[in-house]
């Protein structure tokens, strides 16, 4: 969750726009650390949640 953050913070991407990213960028993914074929990405409210709980 974290890298997924500084990816979306670097290029400065909405919620949806980063879980879009991870799907259609292979680079951004290998960053992530996602593998498609194990696991989906994280959707939108699941990093809006994280970015809540982190400024606690």
């Amino acid at each position: 969750m974290l890298r997924m953050y500084v990816a979306q913070q670097c290029f400065g991407l909405s919620d949806e726009v980063i879980e879009d990213a991870i799907y259609d960028s292979q680079a951004i993914r290998g960053f992530v650390g996602i593998d498609l074929n194990r696991e989906s990405a994280p959707d939108a409210t699941t990093l809006l949640k994280f970015r809540v709980l982190s400024r606690c």
